[in-house]
C-alpha cells in the first residue's frame, strides 16, 4: 500500500484500478496471487455471485483503468469474491472505514507468512504484560535491522475489538 503526499492511502482514495490491483495482490491464499482468468471463472461460474458475467478481458481492463465504470452488479460480486465492502470498490468509504478494510487485507496478507502465524498464535492466552513486552521485543529486532518500529500501517496501539 502506498501513501500519497497528503498521507492517505491510495488502496482507500485512489482509483478502481489501484484498488482492484491491491486486493488482487494480497487477498489470495497462499502461494500466487489471482489471475483474471481465476476471478473471471470463478464469478461467472457460482450463483452466489448473482449470476453476474465476466471475462478476463474485462477484469484487465478495470484493473489497468481502460474502463473505470463497471456496473453495480459485477462491483457486489468483485466486493463479495474479495471479501470487502463494496464500497470500498466504490472508493465511497469514509476515511475510518477505508483504513479498517486495509488494515484487514494487511492482516489477511500477514497471515499467510507461516512463520508470522506461528508467532501470533504462540501469544494467544498469554496475560496481556506478555503480550506487550513481546511486542517491545519485537519492536527492538526491526530497529536493530533498520526497520520502521511498526509494520506500515500500523500504529502499535492494540485494536478495540
Amino acid at each position: 500500500m502506498t501513501v500519497g503526499g497528503d498521507g492517505r492511502s491510495k488502496g482507500a482514495s485512489g482509483t478502481l484500478a489501484e484498488r482492484l490491483n491491491h486486493l488482487f495482490a494480497h487477498m489470495h491464499p497462499a502461494g500466487a496471487p489471482y489471475t483474471n482468468a481465476f476471478v473471471a471463472d470463478e464469478i461467472s461460474g457460482a450463483a452466489e455471485y448473482g449470476g453476474v458475467k465476466v471475462t478476463e478481458q474485462y477484469l484487465s481492463m478495470l484493473r489497468n483503468g481502460r474502463r473505470t465504470n463497471p456496473g453495480p452488479e459485477l462491483l457486489r460480486a468483485l466486493a463479495k469474491f474479495f471479501a470487502v465492502p463494496v464500497g470500498y470498490l466504490l472508493g465511497d468509504l469514509s476515511q475510518p472505514q477505508a483504513a479498517r478494510v486495509e488494515e484487514e487485507v494487511r492482516f489477511l496478507a500477514a497471515m499467510r507468512d507461516q512463520r508470522v502465524r506461528a508467532i501470533a498464535l504462540r501469544s494467544v492466552g498469554l496475560p496481556p504484560e506478555v503480550q506487550d513486552s513481546l511486542t517491545t521485543i519485537i519492536s527492538q529486532f526491526r530497529q536493530q535491522m533498520d526497520l520502521p518500529a511498526e509494520p506500515p500501517g500500523q500504529d502499535g496501539e492494540p485494536r478495540a475489538e
